[in-house]
């Protein structure tokens, strides 16, 4: 029988690389490590990268073996999940690696001005009603300018087509630079090249992806930069609803499309 979720949140609050902060805490209590999570966590300066939504903290962990020098940072509400990801850390002495422990929405309290080098975005709800709570909606990448380095790179790793469309028409409307898009990952370029850096990078896979790659799912993938000048647009279409319901997602609606 696996943890249960008290002792999981007992274990993250004894743990010295899990900063805890939900919503409720934010307002009453600063946060001590903003511009400084390099000199006096890591005590080091080099970049640093988050995972945003982090889940399992897959990616987080992946991520910071394959790239001992730089900083990794997982970001999620959910503590009982990212508990697997901060216990794999602590057991193999990942120094590179911090969780933090927070709703998404007040993520630029926490980081100061080009305190991070580039986002992950791994399996975000899509979000197809509601606008603003698209991790890639400008309401997001407004605060992701906020501490992200100039021209800080975006990759965005999603099983829906809706929230990989609408990506897509977001960086098209705000002629983001774009580096790489597929909507086939496992079956594009970097497959065919599996020992490049990328390929590796792309290989890592959380648990909820390794099961949509089981119901034959396209997993999508791209990869821009975010600018900090210039003025960003919603993008003005009517995009396809995923069809299908996957780990608490629905489309809550009858409708086929939405903007």
């Amino acid at each position: 029988m696996g943890k249960g979720k008290l002792a999981k949140f007992a274990d993250m609050a004894a743990y010295p690389h899990v900063f805890e902060y939900p919503y409720s805490m934010v307002d009453n209590v600063p946060f001590e490590m903003k511009g400084q999570w390099g000199a006096r966590f890591f005590r080091n300066d080099r970049p640093i990268v988050l995972e945003l939504g982090c889940g399992r903290g897959e990616y987080t962990t992946g991520l910071a073996r394959l790239y001992p020098e730089k900083n990794f940072i997982g970001v999620d509400i959910k503590g009982a999940r990212m508990w697997t990801g901060a216990t794999e850390a602590l057991r193999e002495g990942l120094s590179n690696v911090a969780f933090l422990r927070t709703n998404i929405e007040l993520i630029d309290r926490f980081f100061a001005p080009d305190e991070v080098s580039e986002i992950w975005l791994t399996f975000s709800d899509p979000q197809m009603k509601k606008v603003k709570k698209r991790l890639t909606s400008t309401y997001f990448m407004e605060r992701y300018r906020r501490f992200l380095s100039d021209n800080g790179r975006i990759h965005l790793k999603t099983d829906s087509n809706f929230l990989f469309t609408y990506t897509s028409y977001m960086v098209e409307k705000n002629r983001l630079p774009l580096e790489f898009s597929t909507t086939d990952l496992y079956h594009s370029v970097l497959a065919e090249h599996p020992d490049t850096e990328e390929a590796l990078i792309l290989g890592i896979q959380t648990y909820y992806e390794q099961q949509w790659l089981d119901r034959g799912l396209n997993i999508r993938y791209m990869r821009f930069l975010l600018p900090r000048e210039g003025r960003l647009e919603e993008p003005e279409v009517e995009i396809e609803m995923d069809e299908y319901r996957s780990y608490n997602r629905s489309k809550r609606s009858g409708s086929t499309t939405s903007k």
